[in-house]
């Protein structure tokens, strides 16, 4: 079958192309902007790519349109297909019918930790020997891709079980015409649920009805399934009060799966019902959030026969992944960072979490893009100097969005710089940084390449002493 994607080069779409390709479909895609690093991994899968959504498209003649969220009405191809009465499907409606109906899904929903959790489960069952198949919001280092299909796909029908397959489940809307969270397509077998606050303001009027789209996963969850949901989140307590009818493993809770209190970077312990339940000497994540990640990852394990002791030897080979917490390089003993972080909260604990591993002698440089959806509507324009009090300096890109940033961060008071121009703000964290700084550069998109600028400009230049 020819299957022609729309809106194909987001993370999520990008992951559909790559499956359809490797369950043997012909496919070709189209976006607004086709760009690196997803346009040359499609390119490099055989996948052709169009510029734009000319209704010229038509001429491909593919026997399905697959359509990404991006496209909205009033798009001309999409406008085009619905003239026509061509087929077309959602690509999590794709999704679930042509690979996930065939596996047993392990869903990772939560507003912080998705990419993360998924990666760390997905290893978990790669170690074990499962090979899952999964498709992830980012490239785990243990894998270098953000979507496969299981092992032995070809032969999946003549096995006594189906496959396991690890995806990201995400809250945010279908398709233009289908405005249900995508992750109600998924009907998984285990659903990690790990945390939920108010996000994406652009299509949700409050956490209100994001709770009621969890509840409507809780619902497809079998009674032979299972249900890993952070105990310590009130929103997800809500979730479940509305109804449950799976069995539930609860985590980060009192008395029910936790982690070691204090622990120094490097350790992971898990305790249950206050006892000690096994042990990691070399965890290589730093944060509480990321050691609740994990658990959440073993426990779901657990449930599909990988013992609690076996998880957490192979997470001592876990190689993180791209965009969170990764080391872009260290130029005159200044080391620069890339997360993804764009949510207060997860902004928050990301510097808390370098900040335990860095110690307190150790300056950190915060460099900020609020760039998110919510972000440009000002809904966390209160909240963003809070979450940035773990940094000595504070460096807030200001350009894309359409409130003050500089008044939004006055409480930090000589701490922060604003700046609208990408070279200038490059040039400024240079200026500032010497040698031990960390630098932590956060946003949830390309950052046009601050990274890479400000590498630059220190290797060109002796650092402070």
């Amino acid at each position: 079958m020819h299957i022609h994607i729309l809106g194909i080069c987001g993370t999520f779409m990008g992951g559909v192309a790559v499956l359809a390709q490797a369950a043997g479909h012909r496919v070709t895609g189209c976006d607004a902007q086709v760009y690196p690093p997803m346009s040359t991994q499609l390119e490099q899968q055989g996948i052709a790519l169009i510029e734009g959504f000319d209704e010229g498209q038509l001429g491909l003649a593919p026997d399905l349109f697959v359509i990404g969220n991006v496209v909205s009405r009033g798009n001309p191809l999409m406008e085009a297909i619905l003239d026509r009465g061509l087929p077309y499907v959602s690509g999590p409606q794709w999704l679930a019918d042509n690979i996930l109906g065939r596996c047993r899904v392990l869903a990772v929903a939560g507003t912080h930790g998705k990419t993360t959790t998924a990666s760390l489960a997905a290893w978990i069952f790669e170690a074990a020997g499962a090979s899952p198949g999964f498709l992830i919001g980012g490239v785990p280092g243990n894998f270098a891709v953000s979507a496969r299909l299981p092992g032995g796909w070809n032969r999946t029908g003549g096995q006594p079980e189906r496959p396991w397959f690890v995806i990201e489940a995400d809250e945010y809307d279908t398709a233009f015409f289908d405005k249900r969270s995508k992750f109600v397509h998924y009907r998984p077998r285990v659903a990690i649920l790990n945390n939920l606050e108010f996000d994406h303001a652009d299509i949700f009027p409050d956490l209100a009805a994001i709770e009621t789209q969890f509840h409507h996963l809780v619902r497809t969850v079998p009674r032979n399934g299972l249900l890993v949901v952070n105990g310590g989140d009130d929103a997800l307590g809500r979730v479940l009060a509305r109804g449950s009818w799976t069995p539930v493993e609860w985590f980060g809770k009192a008395g029910e799966w936790e982690t070691g209190q204090a622990e120094p970077p490097g350790r992971l312990s898990v305790l249950h019902g206050g006892q000690a339940a096994g042990v990691l000497d070399s965890w290589p994540l730093l944060g509480e959030h990321n050691r609740l990640n994990a658990l959440a990852a073993l426990l779901a394990a657990r449930h599909a026969g990988i013992g609690l002791e076996e998880g957490l030897k192979s997470l001592g080979r876990f190689r993180g992944v791209k965009r969170r917490m990764e080391v872009r390089g260290t130029v005159h003993g200044i080391t620069v960072y890339d997360d993804f972080a764009h949510h207060p909260t997860a902004i928050r604990t990301t510097l808390a979490g370098l900040r335990r591993s860095v110690g307190a002698q150790a300056r950190i440089l915060a460099v900020i893009e609020p760039r998110s959806n919510t972000m440009k509507l000002g809904i966390w324009a209160d909240s963003l100097a809070a979450s940035l009090e773990g940094a000595d300096r504070v460096f807030c890109y200001g350009a894309q969005v359409g409130w003050d940033v500089a008044a939004a961060l006055k409480p930090l008071g000589k701490r922060v710089l604003a700046v609208n121009e990408i070279d200038s703000l490059a040039d400024a964290v240079v200026k500032e940084a010497r040698a031990g700084d960390q630098v932590l550069v956060m946003s949830n998109g390309s950052f046009e390449g601050l990274h890479d600028r400000i590498l630059k400009r220190l290797a060109g230049e002796q650092a402070t002493p």
